[in-house]
């Protein structure tokens, strides 16, 4: 019996203490497993989720710098070997040493041009393409016209202890000094495959280039127009309203031609001083009444005076179109007419 009891006792003791190991109940340790487990799992899940969030949460790194090459303009555009000659011959005039990497964007060949010039010691004020020559596919020879001036590119400072002379000023960096050059340079442009325009070397300066001779003309002797001469009457309107501001320009014009007035007037007054026609030297002659769908073609010398008083000629060539008995303007912003030997020289040059 005393054996039975001592059992009974152990086992009342084992369920919650044995060997200094406190166990709890079976329940609780079956939740704290299932604990656990899920707590496990979670991790595991969690793991990707926390690596993406990390990578994503980082700093960006800087962003390297990248060199950009500027795109010259390519064949055909606006600007065409003309304009990219004046860009190379505007930069090349404000160069100097130190600064040959400015003309890279031009010269392929910059990285072995030496300038000793001070940078910025010269500047044009004005370019102009003046002759354009292709040489072969893709090669032109342009000729720049470029008005250059001068400028101080150090202060001029006085001495310590020196007296400056009553109204002398100082000249302050980069300056003009008075006056400018009209100038000439050469310069030949190739372009590439892609279309992108590169120059072939340095510009080379050269003489202004030799005048051109005029082109005849198709119309007769330039007169007076007589103030009968409907035309002239059309004429004198239709300059009024076009350059001064005066009158209506709609009832100059035929139907279907568009064109507006300059915007402000430039001019106070204007007065039709000759005229000139094609086929004839008599432009006045025709001062009967129009048959409907005649044409004429004019050249007219206009004096255009501002509201300063100052005077000054303008021609225009002009076709006219009769309707209801009376002229109207058909067109005035296109060339002076060639006369037909000059007409196939200029179809000769550009074959």
């Amino acid at each position: 019996m005393r054996r039975r009891t001592e059992d009974v006792e152990l086992q009342d003791v084992l369920p919650g203490e044995a060997g200094g190991w406190e166990l709890g109940s079976l329940g609780a340790a079956a939740n704290t497993v299932t604990v656990l487990r899920r707590t496990a799992w979670g991790l595991l899940v969690a793991g990707p989720v926390l690596a993406v969030w990390a990578l994503l949460s980082r700093p960006a790194p800087a962003a390297p710098v990248v060199a950009v090459r500027q795109e010259q303009p390519a064949v055909g555009q606006s600007a065409g070997p003309g304009g990219f000659a004046e860009l190379f011959v505007s930069a090349y005039l404000a160069a100097g040493e130190g600064t040959e990497d400015s003309l890279a964007p031009f010269l392929p060949t910059a990285r072995d041009v030496t300038l000793t010039a001070a940078p910025g010691a010269q500047r044009a004020q004005q370019l102009a393409a003046v002759k354009v020559r292709q040489v072969s596919g893709g090669y032109w020879s342009v000729t720049v016209a470029a008005r250059v001036v001068a400028t101080d590119t150090t202060a001029a400072k006085p001495k310590a202890g020196a007296k400056t002379k009553p109204g002398a000023e100082e000249s302050e960096p980069g300056s003009a000094r008075s006056g400018s050059v009209l100038r000439y340079f050469q310069v030949a442009v190739h372009a590439g495959a892609d279309g992108a325009m590169a120059a072939a070397a340095l510009p080379a300066e050269v003489a202004a280039p030799l005048p051109g001779e005029a082109p005849s003309l198709a119309y007769g002797q330039s007169v007076p127009v007589p103030a009968s001469d409907p035309a002239g009457q059309t004429l004198t309107g239709f300059f009024a309203a076009y350059l001064a501001g005066s009158g209506q320009l709609d009832r100059y014009l035929s139907p279907g031609t568009a064109l507006s007035a300059v915007s402000p007037a430039p001019y106070a007054r204007v007065e039709v001083v000759q005229v000139a026609e094609t086929g004839t030297n008599d432009p006045g002659a025709q001062q009967g009444v129009p048959a409907d769908g005649a044409r004429r073609e004019l050249l007219v010398q206009v004096a255009a005076t501002d509201t300063a008083g100052q005077q000054r000629p303008l021609a225009y060539a002009i076709a006219i179109t009769a309707r209801d008995g009376r002229w109207e303007i058909a067109s005035v912003e296109g060339p002076p007419v060639l006369s037909k030997d000059s007409a196939r020289t200029d179809e000769k040059e550009t074959q």
